[in-house]
């Protein structure tokens, strides 16, 4: 991949898509950084090669032009001087000049424009590298706090899958049951009691009243109607 494919690629990286994407978010975003530092490194000896080439250019255009006036001038010297075929020859030599020059200058301007670019991406690049490096604690504090939220979301669904409360509601609801039945056995039971007392409380009332005719009967057999003494008894 030449200089320009490797400069636009960098230039074109997501990095929070790529840090979203990443194993490890620390080791891809150093790994960026390097990818970067490197790129500017390589990004800047092309540059000073093209300028290199760029003044190299421009020395050959202005030699050319340079040499091309020469010629004009030794041609106008040979036709004063009636060497017309000097004359002939020189303006061929100026022409082949005027032409190279020509030529460098159209290849000046490509380069002049390539090194502009090149300079722009740099400057570019340069600016996304120094940014990376500021915001290299951010992003990873801001990568590892979403990580940590995932990972809070993700326990506390499995939690809710795993919800007790539900069971223990259904256990609650059991124990409820269980006390109603005591209580309703407690309650028979008493009832029983109490019946069994009242009960009682109507035998004795029979046996003091079986026992007051017993007694009136008695005393209506005995002469003079007195009660009958203990003996008699």
């Amino acid at each position: 991949m030449g200089i320009l494919d490797r400069v636009s690629t960098i230039l074109r990286a997501n990095i929070n898509a790529m840090l979203d994407q990443a194993e490890d978010p620390e080791q891809t975003l150093d790994q960026i950084i390097r990818d970067m530092a490197d790129a500017i490194g390589e990004a800047r000896g092309t540059v000073a090669e093209m300028i290199a080439q760029d003044k190299a250019l421009q020395a050959d255009q202005e030699r050319s032009a340079d040499l091309a006036q020469q010629w004009q001038h030794k041609a106008e010297t040979a036709m004063a001087r009636n060497a017309e075929d000097l004359a002939k020859e020189a303006l061929r030599r100026k022409i082949d000049y005027e032409k190279n020059a020509q030529t460098y200058a159209t290849q000046l301007q490509a380069q002049h424009d390539v090194v502009a670019k090149l300079k722009h991406d740099l400057e570019r690049l340069e600016s996304k590298y120094d940014e990376a490096i500021r915001n290299r604690e951010q992003l990873i504090s801001r990568h590892r706090r979403a990580e940590a939220q995932t990972k809070i979301a993700t326990a506390a669904a499995q939690l809710s899958m795993l919800d007790p409360s539900s069971e223990l509601a259904r256990m609650d609801e059991r124990i409820r049951m269980e006390e109603a039945r005591a209580s309703a056995v407690t309650e028979v039971n008493d009832r029983g009691r109490i019946e069994d007392r009242i009960d009682a409380l109507g035998a004795d009332d029979e046996l003091d009243r079986q026992l007051q005719d017993l007694r009136t009967k008695v005393k209506g057999q005995l002469p003079g109607g007195s009660a009958p003494t203990e003996r008699a008894a």
